[in-house]
């Protein structure tokens, strides 16, 4: 990853913005930082220097462990702004230490102090503070040394300056954190852990040194990579002991330019991938900085684009033995690889960004990667062929698997629906059944589907009731009798054992529309499965897909490019139109469509935003706490025919805080 500066940036007190408040980090901090132990609050002070160094503007990041409990972070990029913030009128460095939602990577228009940074929520250090006994702040900048002490994220010790000495650094930052230990499990830091986050950051930094050092011994380690992405994996490999690398390392990085489609200037991905015949795999990625440990679509996207470049090389060169269909799995069972994604503004799952949510990873990323691996094979024909042979054992291994499950099932297989538009594959841990609200919503889900492992089950109308149905009498209704045959499952009760091996779908996705009618269906179907085959939700077999209500079309600013957004409900519609006001569109510049149902959206809509495996949102379902007997009070109460009164009462009381779970 480049860290030369680019461009003049005015990192100023009017590059931060404000959204505001912080008590709620207190009151539930599992929110906002993981709880086990205080690595996650450190993390964003180092994300911060981290940003700095990535901007071009530091060489240095030291981290101490000091021998009072407390840990300090150190660079020497440009200094947190100082001066009176220009709306709130206080010293801005305590504006980003003391609110939610403030921070220069808000500012995302041209010339906006972090054109790419992982710390985009704009919670990082405030959830720090919030959650230390103690935390100080000096910053260097502008001639002057400057002072700030908090204490449970409230201001202590005003801000004090001074002139700066000859002795004094030019500029820079240095937060000390002294981390709360009620809000954690353990208030010890995970040595290894810190460890292979600074190395990490050297790794992406190339040319910059990171330094742990242990106040209490004076021990200190350094990391400074040269080679980048491509040294740090051989060590890992190295280190797993997975032995030599099929073919030699595939490395490369594309960046978008000022004219590329559908992409902001600077957008892209660096990655260096690595094939091993045995051992562990090695697996890291990173978005601006921020370490991924759960992926997300960037990773998709690296999948998708050695697996399309894999498989072309593959049939070009007729390598492929008959009856042999490559999937992703098996160009990607043997893979290690170290990925970092450079994305302007990156949606990430919750605020302590472990994966990635952003659609658009996907498509950026495989579209640099597999031309570049493409390209490399037809040029290295001989090591393509040593990458095929592997990819195709795998692929042969997977086929060998699936027949011995297929031979299981054989005996007794009842006819299936004729609505139902199957699958090919007969992976039942991969294959995917969807249960769709309606004719027209069906076809759209047809066309929209992956066919390979994605089968289709249109519903006419609404699904009986069948809280009170006996199980006898339950194959009376069509739309039942439909479901259970092609689940390949008989109806069960909590206590029983029944047969799964019939099973046929790994995971069985309700899809209806985002109404209050298609909630109904929701429930009906939930309903059923809870009373008649409670076993599957028991084994997570039970999924509801999450289509969005609301399309934004948001016109081309700053840096990012026309674009297409999707909203699940009003709240993130809002938060959407709040996030397109600050990147600086007047009101009526985007347009906004809204999904009356499942049969509206054309089928590429629908596989983008529910069906794709890659980028869609699914709600897994599961027995709540604490346990089925609850969960069977609360149906009886919401679903039997003799509880109207009890019903009608609970919902005046809660029907406002009603979520769709079990």
């Amino acid at each position: 990853m480049a860290t030369k500066k680019t461009s003049p940036s005015d990192y100023s007190e009017s590059s931060i913005r404000v959204l505001k408040g912080l008590e709620p980090v207190k009151q539930r901090p599992g929110m906002y930082t993981r709880t086990e132990n205080p690595l996650h609050i450190l993390q964003e002070v180092i994300d911060n220097a981290s940003d700095e160094a990535l901007g071009g503007y530091g060489k240095s990041i030291i981290v101490t462990m000091n021998a009072d409990g407390s840990v300090s972070v150190e660079d020497d990029g440009r200094g947190i702004p100082v001066g009176l913030h220009p709306e709130e009128k206080v010293p801005t460095v305590e504006i980003v230490f003391t609110r939610l939602h403030a921070g220069g990577k808000f500012d995302k228009g041209s010339g906006g102090a972090y054109a790419f940074s992982g710390g985009l929520h704009g919670v990082g250090v405030s959830v720090t503070n919030a959650l230390a006994t103690r935390l100080e702040i000096t910053v260097w900048r502008e001639g002057g040394v400057h002072t700030l002490a908090f204490s449970g994220g409230d201001v202590i010790e005003k801000l004090k300056s001074r002139p700066a000495t000859r002795d004094d650094k030019k500029s820079g930052t240095r937060v000390t954190v002294w981390p709360d230990a009620k809000y954690f499990d353990s208030p010890t830091i995970p040595m290894g852990e810190l460890q292979r986050l600074l190395r990490s950051k050297a790794v992406l930094l190339p040319g910059v040194k990171v330094t742990l050092t242990n106040g209490k011994t004076g021990d200190s380690q350094s990391w400074q990579y040269d080679q980048g992405l491509r040294g740090y994996l051989m060590e890992q490999l190295a280190q797993t002991g997975s032995g030599e690398t099929l073919i030699p390392l595939f490395e490369g990085e594309q960046f978008a330019g000022k004219d590329a489609d559908g992409f902001a200037e600077g957008e892209g991905a660096s990655w260096v991938v690595a094939w091993t015949e045995e051992g562990a795999v090695v697996r890291e990625s990173y978005v601006n900085l921020i370490p991924t440990s759960n992926g997300g679509t960037h990773e998709s996207g690296l999948r998708e684009g050695l697996f399309s470049a894999v498989k072309s090389f593959a049939e070009m060169h007729s390598l492929l033995p008959k009856g042999v269909k490559l999937l992703a799995e098996d160009v990607f069972a043997r893979v290690s690889f170290v990925l970092s994604a450079k994305v302007l503004d990156p949606q990430f799952q919750g605020q302590i960004k472990e994966r990635l949510n952003s659609r658009d990873a996907v498509r950026l990323v495989a579209g640099f990667s597999r031309p570049a691996l493409e390209l490399w094979l037809n040029q290295h024909v001989d090591y393509g062929k040593k990458l095929a042979e592997l990819v195709i054992k795998q692929a042969q291994s997977r086929l060998r698997s699936a027949q011995k499950v297929e031979k299981k099932k054989s005996s007794g297989v009842a006819v299936l629906p004729g609505k139902l538009t199957d699958c090919e594959s007969s992976d039942v841990s991969r294959n995917e059944l969807f249960l769709v609200e309606g004719d027209s919503a069906g076809g759209s889900a047809k066309m929209g589907r992956d066919k390979e492992f994605q089968a289709i089950l249109p519903l006419r109308g609404k699904v009986l009731n069948a809280w009170e149905t006996e199980r006898d009498r339950l194959f009376a209704n069509n739309e039942i009798h439909d479901i259970a045959v092609a689940i390949g499952v008989d109806p069960h009760g909590i206590n029983d054992t029944p047969d799964l091996s019939g099973l046929r779908y790994g995971k069985i996705c309700i899809l209806s529309d985002a109404d209050v009618d298609g909630s109904h269906i929701q429930v009906l179907l939930l309903t059923l499965f809870f009373r008649h085959f409670p076993k599957l939700i028991e084994n997570g077999n039970i999924c509801v897909a999450r289509p969005p209500l609301y399309r934004v079309d948001a016109p081309a600013r700053g840096k990012k490019p026309v674009q297409k957004l999707y909203a699940l409900d009003d709240g993130e519609l809002e938060a959407i139109e709040d996030k397109l006001r600050k990147d600086g569109l007047k009101e009526g510049a985007w347009s906004i469509s809204r999904f009356k149902g499942l049969g509206e959206m054309n089928a590429e809509q629908l596989w983008e935003t529910t069906m794709n495996p890659d980028t869609r949102r699914l709600l897994p379902i599961s027995f709540g706490e604490p346990g089925v007997q609850t969960s069977e009070e609360r149906f009886n109460m919401l679903m039997g025919k003799g509880e109207a009164a009890s019903r009608r009462a609970w919902i005046e009381e809660h029907g406002n805080e009603a979520e769709a779970d079990i």
